[in-house]
């Protein structure tokens, strides 16, 4: 096949086109394609299976793949141009070498998805993976099956080789399984007290580099992948939802990844492995929190939402607006402003950040399993009662923290 500037081509396919038109019927635009970026360093002895899992997706496939090797020294190039005749996408590998400060996998995932969008279109679909991940047969499917919903963005789950995990000791699977299972708990809070139509139960907490799907139009407007030195794919998420993206967390969409303790990004999967396998962390995922302060969280923002743009500027508008700013213990003025926001995730994102009662607490992992007994009773009383916080409810809530939540 011809290859120009480290890209070879390919036709596109039957199935594409036929997903297409199942797209268009629900809205889309017939132009859109699927191409993947996929940021990569030093992995001459797993991009192959990387490629070939690409290669092998049911009902649907790839159109193009983007490789953006980053400052590699081993033979990754040379394997990816022996197996890129036998691919059934086109496939472009672009090499950087960036300065130590900027060499990570933040500007790789970004610069590879700029090339990406160039390559897909302003109708086209993003998606991108890692180069240790093996997507599954149907991963292609199940995200244009969610994207099929109306969302503009698909978060996908990432799972350990299951031959790999018998190297990592079992008590971190446990805890592993353990975190998961509060962060699982705490969700399901949100999502009984704050529920989002395009993200429904069930779904899953992950935001993994190596599974997120979006359309051309919601990355440009989110401004990109961040060019951060680690946690870029939560970072993008965040960037999302700060310019309201409709965002799915979807269970079927699944990838798995090497269970490697030595890995290539900072702050990745494998240097929190090994550190762990060194000595467990004393605190959990700093994402979790104490069980009372996510129903707090919850209960803000859906009153918040209850009163973004209201349209009229009732006095019971007037009235739940100073009920929230007590609520979060902000001056009213202070919240009245965030009402008028170009974006709710833009004014939720300001009060979560200023409120001195939404300020993030971390648990230990010693008292994992009384927050998440605690996470569970809360659980179960909102099912059992139904509550669903409008503002009258939410100003007469009385969700008091202790001062030591978070550090007993």
């Amino acid at each position: 096949m011809p290859k120009t500037h480290g890209t070879w081509a390919r036709p596109e396919s039957l199935e594409i086109s036929l997903w297409l038109m199942v797209l268009s019927m629900s809205g889309w635009p017939c132009r859109l394609l699927p191409v993947v970026a996929i940021p990569v360093r030093d992995e001459e002895d797993r991009i192959a299976k990387c490629l070939q899992a690409l290669a092998r997706q049911e009902r649907a496939s790839v159109h193009h793949v983007v490789l953006l090797l980053n400052n590699c020294t081993d033979a990754t190039q040379t394997v990816t141009e022996g197996i890129a005749s036998s691919l059934p996408f086109g496939l472009t590998a672009a090499e950087r070498t960036y300065p130590p400060e900027l060499a990570h996998a933040g500007t790789a995932r970004r610069e590879g998805m700029e090339i990406a969008a160039a390559i897909a279109g302003p109708d086209g679909l993003l998606f991108t993976t890692d180069a240790d991940g093996v997507v599954a047969p149907d991963w292609l499917v199940r995200n244009l099956d969610a994207f099929s919903t109306g969302v503009t963005a698909v978060c996908g789950r990432a799972v350990i080789d299951p031959v790999e995990a018998r190297a990592i000791p079992a008590s971190l699977h446990a805890d592993d399984m353990a975190e998961m299972a509060y962060g699982t708990a705490l969700d399901r809070i949100h999502a009984l007290v704050d529920p989002d139509p395009a993200d429904p139960w069930p779904r899953h907490t992950e935001h993994s580099g190596a599974s997120i799907a979006v359309t051309v139009a919601a990355w440009q407007k989110a401004g990109g992948i961040p060019a951060l030195s680690s946690g870029e794919d939560r970072g993008f998420i965040a960037a999302l939802r700060r310019v309201d993206t409709l965002v799915r967390h979807a269970p079927d969409v699944v990838v798995t990844v090497s269970g490697r303790t030595e890995g290539r990004a900072k702050g990745g999967m494998a240097e929190t492995m090994a550190r762990r396998m060194r000595q467990q962390d004393e605190m959990l995922d700093d994402a979790l929190e104490p069980a009372v302060l996510c129903l707090r969280r919850a209960q803000a923002r859906a009153w918040l939402k209850s009163v973004w743009k209201p349209g009229s500027w009732t006095d019971e508008v007037i009235d739940s607006i100073r009920g929230l700013a007590a609520f979060l213990a902000l001056p009213f003025v202070e919240v009245l402003a965030q009402t008028e926001t170009a974006y709710f995730g833009q004014a939720w994102e300001t009060l979560e950040r200023v409120s001195p009662l939404l300020r993030r607490q971390m648990v230990r992992r010693g008292d994992l399993t009384r927050h998440h007994a605690e996470a569970e009773a809360i659980v179960r009383d909102l099912l059992i009662r139904d509550i669903m916080p409008t503002p009258l409810r939410c100003r007469k809530a009385s969700v008091a923290l202790p001062a030591d939540e978070a550090v007993r």
